[in-house]
């Protein structure tokens, strides 16, 4: 097998995770949604740990506890992947898994924004469409849900920040990881440390339920691994295009199997969401094979 195809494989199988996540936040009940997060933080860094011992990839991390400013980057990543994990893990409890997807859908757009007011990054014309667009959707949304679709929007704006952070730190998957669960570690241990001592703790509370529990480091890990792999392996234009397969699978599982309502206002404001993405992804493909084109060297007469 080629590479290339082991990088599609790769990403096809780390968007399917994301996809069905919803189905395994819900099966953590009856935890809430701090307690699951707690222990999404505390079993990644146990998880991640273990992992890097077996592939013996410590001196990193001992290079990187000389380097202040990476770790105060790596300080602000690790609030803000809290911030998206606490609000998705909210999401999917409060029988809110349709908004969560709407947020993955419209990241693209808001990474798009960012890049405008933090890297004064120009947007061509389609570009500035697809925004228009996106922007109209969220008016329409807002509408419909009688509020502004806050869940979907803080989940956009966290992992959009978080992304733009992760880029300019330039770490690799697995010890990013580990260092931003250990940031997260010690207020996770005491939450959770607060919960037993109250008798709220659900943790023990059945073999099952216990092991689910101590897999959220796995399931939170495995994914990233495999879009790590798929990174090195294939296109950003692949990437992109496979990252749709999540939020549909998403919006699969609160419309198909958690029967979540979706009336025609709300189905018009995905269809929006939809289009803008459509025109966003047509004009990046564009924009990529130009850009190969003029990369091409010059046939010689």
């Amino acid at each position: 097998m080629s590479e290339l195809k082991r990088g599609y494989l790769f990403g096809i199988a780390a968007y399917c995770l994301w996809g069905f996540f919803p189905l395994y936040i819900r099966m953590l009940r009856p935890a809430g949604a701090v307690e699951i997060l707690a222990h999404r933080v505390v079993w990644s860094v146990v998880f991640v740990a273990l992992l890097l011992t077996v592939v013996r990839r410590w001196p990193f991390l001992r290079q990187l506890a000389r380097r202040p400013g990476k770790l105060a980057g790596i300080t602000l990543a690790a609030a803000l992947i809290a911030v998206n994990w606490g609000m998705y893990i909210f999401g999917v409890n409060s029988e809110r898994v349709v908004e969560t997807a709407l947020g993955y859908f419209i990241g693209p757009l808001v990474m798009v924004l960012l890049g405008v007011v933090a890297l004064r990054e120009r947007l061509n014309p389609a570009q500035w469409t697809a925004v228009g667009i996106g922007t109209v959707a969220v008016a329409v949304l807002t509408i419909d849900y009688g509020r502004l679709p806050y869940i979907a929007l803080t989940l956009a704006a966290s992992f959009g920040a978080y992304s733009l952070v992760k880029k300019r730190l330039a770490l690799p998957a697995a010890e990013g990881l580990l260092v931003e669960s250990a940031v997260l570690a010690p207020p996770a241990l005491a939450y959770l440390a607060w919960l037993t001592t109250r008798g709220d703790s659900t943790f023990g509370q059945g073999a099952g339920h216990t092991a689910l529990l101590v897999l959220a480091g796995a399931a939170t890990a495995i994914p990233l691994l495999l879009f790590a792999g798929a990174a090195n392996r294939i296109p950003m234009t692949g990437i992109g295009i496979l990252q749709y397969i999540a939020p549909i699978l998403q919006l699969g599982c609160g419309v198909l199997i958690f029967h979540e309502p979706m009336p025609p206002a709300r189905l018009a404001g995905f269809a929006l969401v939809w289009l803008a993405l459509i025109v966003f992804t047509v004009d990046g493909l564009r924009t990529n094979r130009r850009r190969a084109a003029d990369r091409r060297p010059a046939l010689v007469a």
